[in-house]
């Protein structure tokens, strides 16, 4: 029997080339069900279509372009398997709607995000962006001595984990043996056994947001959690408490949060993520000194890239096989 395709869908450039050598060899190594070929998606789409013929899992590659539209006219696709633990950015419920499942990267990422967001965290509190300009400006500690009497540490901080997924539940057993007090809030409904795994108590969303002196955010950006963290929310954290997003930038409301910290209604904030992407340098976030900021970067790692696509590679081989693929992640619909 010959093999099935599977199509690698980016644009032409030498990230996906490389992208593509690899994914024909970890495929061929899970083994011959499945055969990976590239697709340029910034082609017109007639030829984008034409090249998807017979087609059954795509690898969606960074920044493709993928309407429904043109999923319509491959009835063969049974998956669209991206390579990050978001999917906000492809058309779940159209996709959904037409018999195509979306699958994310099955955790691939998730220990290098956990440790970023932990790192955040200390960095927030040490002003370590401060003490590294300093000193690599010859400075010693200059501009950051005025602030040593506001550093803290994180033993006997309550941390309130926003998203037990697969990302925030390594960030709470990463935080075990740190004398912190960790608690969590999630749609999902979790096991007493689980949840003494982890060594976390369950609590009310709200409750979350007024008790916790840090704040960590692992959802999805959904529909439902779009703004999640606002005015509102902000208003009701100690001013003592600082934010931690390393999910999806538009989870909080960059307006709002502006607001807060310069109304000292909350410490500081640790940001990998925002609402316009790249930042764009006229953001005032810039202009605070209680923020911590890095480039939407918590997932690089060699190991984190390595667990990625072995996953896509074996969950594409799955649907080659006719078998179901794993990690599917169900459309939001408001």
């Amino acid at each position: 029997m010959s093999p099935k395709k599977v199509a690698l869908v980016s644009a032409d450039n030498e990230r996906t080339q490389k992208q593509l050598v690899e994914f024909q060899s970890l495929v061929a190594e899970v083994g011959p069900d499945a055969e990976v070929v590239w697709v340029n998606s910034e082609q017109p789409e007639a030829d984008l279509v034409a090249e998807l013929q017979d087609t059954v899992a795509i690898l969606h590659g960074y920044a493709a372009k993928l309407s429904v539209d043109v999923m319509k006219q491959v009835p063969t696709v049974k998956l669209v398997q991206t390579m990050s633990a978001g999917t906000d950015y492809v058309d779940k419920p159209g996709l959904h709607a037409i018999g195509i499942g979306v699958a994310n990267n099955g955790g691939g990422n998730a220990v290098a995000v956990a440790e970023h967001a932990i790192w955040l965290m200390i960095a927030v509190y040490r002003r370590l962006d401060e003490q590294i300009r300093d000193t690599a400006a010859g400075l010693w500690s200059q501009n950051v001595a005025p602030h040593r009497e506001e550093a803290h540490d994180l033993s006997e901080k309550t941390v309130g984990i926003v998203g037990l997924g697969r990302i925030g539940s390594r960030v709470a057993r990463r935080l075990q043996g740190w004398e912190c007090k960790v608690v969590y809030y999630d749609v999902i409904e979790f096991s007493k056994e689980y949840e003494d795994e982890l060594e976390v108590e369950r609590v009310s969303f709200d409750e979350l947001v007024t008790m916790s002196d840090v704040i960590t955010l692992h959802t999805p950006l959904e529909p439902t959690t779009k703004h999640l963290m606002s005015t509102d929310q902000f208003k009701a954290m100690k001013d003592t408490a600082i934010l931690i997003n390393s999910c999806r930038g538009p989870v909080v409301d960059e307006d709002a949060l502006v607001a807060a910290l310069k109304a000292g209604e909350l410490y500081g904030a640790g940001l990998d993520v925002y609402e316009i992407e790249p930042i764009e340098m006229n953001n005032p976030l810039f202009d605070l000194e209680n923020v911590v900021m890095t480039p939407h970067l918590a997932t690089r790692a060699v190991e984190s890239t390595e667990k990625t696509m072995e996953f896509a590679a074996a969950n594409v081989s799955r649907v080659a096989r006719g078998e179901d693929p794993e990690s599917i992640v169900p459309p939001v619909v408001v």
